[in-house]
C-alpha cells in the first residue's frame, strides 16, 4: 500500500492511496487504532474516507505530529473490499425497496448483456457498502455489487435527476438524495429518503453501512427496513442504529 501523506490546513493529514481497496483498509486501521486506545489517534475527531483518500483529522488545538508519524507505518489487515469490512467493520444494515424502471434500464442491460430479470437479481442479489460520502449530501458511493454491473456513466449527462432515482457508474450503484445534475445510469427510483434534516442523523447510509436493494414488487413496506426487520416508511424518522 503506497501511502502519500498531506497537510491539510494544521489540524488534519490527507492520505493519498492507490484504489479504493486501500482506502477501505486503511479507514478500518485507523478507527481500529482509536477504539483500542493508539495513544497517536487519541486526538482524531473524524475520519472522512473517498475514492483514493483518507482524511484523517484531529480536534483544535491538538498537537498532530503523533498521527503524521504513525500514519506511514499503520499496520492494515489488507485490501479489505468485501462489504462490512470498512469504517471501522460492519455498519448498520438497511434494505432499500426499489422500482426497477428507470430510463436507462434497457440500456444498461443492453450494456451488460443481462436481461430485466437477470438485471434486478444482480443488483439484489449482493448487498452493497457505503465506501464514502460525495457529490451532496447524503449521496453514498455504494461498492461491493456484482461484477457484471459495472457500466460507464452517460455519454450525456442529465441537467435534472429526480430524488429518489437509483443509478450504477462504474462499480458503484448510488441513490440521489435530491434533484441535481447526473451522469450516472438511472435502473429505478425508490420513495426512500436517503438525506433529511429532520431525522438524527440526516444521512442514512453513512459510511460502512450495509445497503440491500430489494425489488418494491416484492417488497411488503415498499420502503426501507432496518436491520431488526421493522419497517419503516419512507420520509419516516429512523433511529441510528
Amino acid at each position: 500500500m503506497t501511502r502519500h501523506l498531506l497537510p491539510c490546513g494544521e489540524g488534519a493529514v490527507l492520505v493519498e492511496l492507490d484504489g479504493l481497496d486501500e482506502v477501505i483498509a486503511l479507514d478500518q486501521a485507523v478507527q481500529s487504532a482509536m477504539a483500542g486506545g493508539d495513544k497517536a489517534f487519541a486526538e482524531v475527531v473524524d475520519v472522512v474516507p473517498g475514492a483514493r483518500t483518507v482524511l484523517v483529522v484531529v480536534r483544535d488545538g491538538a498537537d498532530i505530529a503523533p498521527l503524521r508519524q504513525a500514519l506511514p507505518s499503520l499496520s492494515v489487515r489488507g485490501s479489505e473490499s468485501s462489504v462490512g469490512g470498512g469504517h471501522g467493520g460492519p455498519g448498520p444494515s438497511t434494505e432499500i425497496a426499489v422500482h426497477y424502471d428507470g430510463p436507462d434500464l434497457e440500456e444498461v442491460c443492453a450494456l451488460t448483456g443481462l436481461s430485466r430479470a437477470e438485471l434486478v437479481a444482480a443488483h439484489t442479489g449482493t448487498p452493497w457498502q457505503a465506501a464514502f460520502v460525495g457529490f451532496a449530501p447524503g449521496f453514498a458511493y455504494l461498492t461491493g455489487g456484482d461484477e457484471r454491473l459495472q457500466v460507464p456513466r452517460r455519454t450525456e449527462p442529465r441537467t435534472s435527476v429526480p430524488p429518489g432515482s437509483v443509478g450504477l457508474a462504474g462499480g458503484y450503484s448510488a441513490v440521489y438524495p435530491r434533484s441535481s445534475p447526473g451522469g450516472w445510469q438511472l435502473i429505478g427510483r425508490t420513495d426512500v429518503a436517503v438525506w433529511d434534516v429532520d431525522r438524527e442523523p440526516p444521512a442514512l447510509l453513512p459510511p460502512g453501512s450495509v445497503v440491500r436493494f430489494v425489488d418494491a414488487g416484492a417488497a411488503d413496506d415498499g420502503g426501507v427496513v432496518d436491520n431488526d426487520g421493522a419497517g419503516v416508511r419512507a420520509g419516516a424518522s429512523r433511529a441510528a442504529p
